[in-house]
């Protein structure tokens, strides 16, 4: 894996992740290829000068990616990696599960646990009060790729967005892990982590971990009518893994 030292590295490294998905069938190219595009807007937005600091922030948007990476390859080399990020990494052999789901599962790892472990982390000594404006900013980015994902899919299965206006509930599922619950969690995890001693950040990260990876049976087995919903849906999904990645691309 090339050092990852600035977002174009992030992005580059993403684009691997991708193209080796495409080759292997691997379902984790679906969080690839989301990742990539929310990259490559905030890339956009530090280049308008959208937020205060835009240094600051590409250095977040380092440290918050390497997190995903770091944990990918590892995960490749049978090493050990978050419980989180286990459980999103092992479900990517459930053939089950929607593509929706997939892409879930990778957002609960990366918002809930990640986002707010990179946020302290940058924040070094200073106080993490001057970051939250930027950090809302990103979570607005986030926030704005809901309809563009939601897109994606319905190339995919052409009916989702349909199904997703009618079932209230499922759409909210996407919207509050994507955004409002990830989006204040994050944050309240950011100032909490930012407060203790470094020394005490493995117990407090594990902590949070456990709790991210229990949010995990909400996205794989959210009831009994919703499943059989997903599984009708998983049944008229088109096309192959490689052509779902493509879609999503696009």
């Amino acid at each position: 894996m090339r050092p990852i030292e600035s977002i174009t590295d992030v992005i580059q490294t993403l684009d691997s992740i991708i193209e080796e998905s495409l080759k292997t069938g691997d379902t984790l190219g679906y969080f690839a290829v989301l990742y990539q595009k929310v990259t490559i807007k905030v890339k956009e937005e530090i280049e308008n000068n959208y937020f205060d600091d835009g240094l600051r922030m590409e250095k977040l948007d380092v440290v918050f990616a390497k997190r995903y990476i770091d944990a990918y390859f590892a995960w490749k080399k049978n090493r050990p990696i978050t419980q989180s990020w286990e459980i999103a990494f092992t479900e990517a052999s459930n053939n089950n599960l929607l593509v929706v789901q997939h892409l879930l599962l990778g957002m609960n790892a990366h918002i809930n646990l990640d986002l707010g472990i990179a946020a302290a982390e940058i924040s070094n000594n200073n106080n993490i009060a001057d970051l939250e404006d930027d950090f809302k900013r990103i979570n607005e980015i986030l926030a704005s790729m809901v309809d563009e994902v939601q897109q994606g899919l319905s190339s995919i299965w052409p009916f989702l967005r349909k199904l997703l206006l009618w079932l209230g509930q499922v759409d909210n599922m996407l919207v509050d892990f994507s955004m409002k619950i990830a989006r204040d969690g994050a944050w309240k995890f950011a100032k909490e982590i930012a407060t203790i001693e470094e020394a005490g950040w493995p117990e407090t990260i594990k902590i949070r971990d456990k709790k991210v990876a229990n949010k995990t049976l909400l996205i794989t087995d959210p009831g009994k009518v919703i499943r059989l919903l997903f599984r009708i849906i998983r049944w008229t999904e088109r096309g192959t893994v490689a052509d779902k990645i493509q879609k999503l691309r696009r």
